[in-house]
């Protein structure tokens, strides 16, 4: 297994989305949170950044279901430089004008953060 580069923490409200996941679904999901925690350079396929936005996307593809997890690196304006990265939200992804309220619930979690201190593994 390969050594952790960065440490990933999770918001209230994707521990939320993610116990809703059935088994098969969270087993991608921890896939791909285990590339973005071991893997410095990390493939477009799993995470991208958000055009105009503080953002990156975590990418979970299982079937025809495409999951995204709006995802803030909290010490680095580069993911691939970030060694702390928090998981905001996710969603399951129905077209691109979802985003723009996606990445509006993401800023008010990321706010809550700031405001309160709080990280929750």
């Amino acid at each position: 297994m390969n050594e952790d580069i960065r440490e990933t923490f999770h918001s209230a409200e994707y521990d939320e989305y993610y116990a809703s996941l059935d088994t098969k679904t969270k087993a991608k999901y921890d896939y791909v949170e285990t590339i973005l925690k071991t893997q410095y350079v990390v493939n477009k396929k799993f995470v991208k950044n958000l055009e105009g936005t503080e953002f990156y996307e975590a990418r979970i593809s299982v079937g025809t279901n495409e999951h995204r997890t709006i995802v803030f690196a909290i010490d680095s304006l580069s993911f691939m430089e970030s060694k702390r990265v928090l998981f905001l939200n996710s969603f399951l992804k129905k077209g691109t004008k979802q985003y723009k309220g996606e990445i509006e619930i993401a800023r008010g979690i990321l706010n809550k953060y700031i405001q309160g201190g709080q990280e929750n593994d």
